[in-house]
C-alpha cells in the first residue's frame, strides 16, 4: 500500500479506496466472508494502479496510437481504440472505467460474489452473479444532482457498464452536454462512449457557449490546446433540439457497431434516450 493511500470501511459495509485523484466506492455482496476476501483483494490491486499510470502518463495523454503495456492503460487504450477514426481521442477518456473495471477484476478473482459494483465518480462496473441485479440512479445535472429516473440491471442484461459524460462533470468536455450517460458491455467501453457522444451534443460557434482552452485551466491534460466548454448561456428550444440530436446521432452509430446499450443525453431540462431494452425507460 503506498503511503498516500487511503482506504475505509463505510457505514453499510462499502470500502472507500482514494489515491491521489482516483476515489472509488466499491460494494460487494456474497456469502459469509467473501466480501471480506473481496476487500482485500480491491485494496491490493488499487495500492499500485496510480503508480502504473503515471509511468506511462505521457502516451496516455496522446492520440491514441501505440499499445501501452500496463494492464489498466491497455484497457484505456482498447476501449478508446474504435472511436480514433471519428476524430481526436486519447486513452485517458477511459480512465475511470478502466480503473473501476481492474479493481472489480481482482475482486471477483479472489471472492465469491453474488453481485458486486466499482463505483469511480460515476463511472461503475458491475458483477452480477445469475439472478442478481442492480438499481442504478439517473441523473441530468452531475454538479446538481437529482434523482430523474432509474436503470435497472440484471444479470442477463449483457451491460456490465455504466458511464457519464458532459461539461458539467469533473472532466472537461468539448461539447455542451449538461450529462451523457452510457450502458455498454464494460465500464472503460461506457466511459469512452460517453465522452465522445457528449463531445457530440454541440453548437459549434453559438454566441452563448463559453470555451476555454483546456491547457490554460490544467496545464497538463490530455486536450491541450483544444477549446474545452465552461459555460453554457440560454438556449431555445429549437436550438436544444439541434443539439442533442447531433449526440443522438453519434449515439446510433456507436450502438449499430455494438459499442453501446443503451444511451440517455440530456441538455437544459431535456433528454433524448436511445434504448433497446427497458433499461433506460425511466428517464424518457
Amino acid at each position: 500500500m503506498t503511503a498516500r493511500m487511503q482506504a475505509v470501511l463505510l457505514p453499510g459495509g462499502r470500502l472507500h479506496l482514494n489515491d491521489g485523484p482516483i476515489d472509488l466506492i466499491i460494494a460487494a455482496d456474497g456469502e459469509a466472508g467473501e466480501d471480506a476476501r473481496a476487500f482485500t483483494a480491491a485494496r491490493e490491486r488499487f495500492s499500485s494502479i496510480l503508480n502504473e499510470l503515471c509511468a506511462e502518463l505521457t502516451l496516455l495523454r496522446d492520440a491514441v496510437g501505440e499499445r501501452p503495456n500496463g494492464i489498466v492503460a491497455q484497457r484505456m487504450w482498447a476501449a478508446t481504440l474504435p472511436h480514433a477514426a471519428r476524430g481526436f481521442i486519447t486513452p485517458m477518456a477511459a480512465v475511470a472505467g478502466a480503473v473501476a473495471e481492474e479493481v472489480l477484476a481482482a475482486m471477483t478473482g479472489a471472492a465469491e460474489l453474488n453481485r458486486a459494483a466499482v463505483n469511480n465518480g460515476g463511472d461503475i462496473a458491475l458483477h452480477l452473479a445469475p439472478g442478481a441485479s442492480y438499481r442504478i440512479g439517473l441523473i441530468d445535472r452531475p454538479d446538481k444532482p437529482s434523482l430523474l429516473g432509474e436503470a435497472v440491471i440484471g444479470s442477463t442484461s449483457t451491460a456490465r457498464g455504466i458511464a457519464t459524460s458532459g461539461w458539467r462533470g469533473r472532466s472537461f468536455s468539448l461539447g455542451i452536454a449538461d450529462a451523457v450517460t452510457v450502458l455498454a458491455r464494460t465500464a472503460s467501453g461506457a466511459d469512452a462512449a460517453a465522452t465522445v457522444i457528449a463531445n457530440a451534443v454541440d453548437l459549434p460557434g453559438h454566441p452563448a457557449i463559453t470555451r476555454v482552452r483546456a491547457d490554460r485551466l490544467q496545464p497538463d491534460n490530455d486536450l491541450r490546446h483544444r477549446l474545452v466548454t465552461r459555460a453554457v448561456g440560454p438556449l431555445t428550444p429549437r436550438e436544444i433540439a439541434k443539439a442533442l440530436a447531433a449526440g443522438f446521432v453519434v449515439a446510433q452509430d456507436l450502438r449499430r457497431a455494438g459499442l453501446i446499450i443503451d444511451c440517455a443525453l440530456h441538455l437544459a431540462g431535456e433528454t433524448r434516450v436511445l434504448a433497446q431494452t427497458e433499461l433506460l425507460e425511466a428517464a424518457a
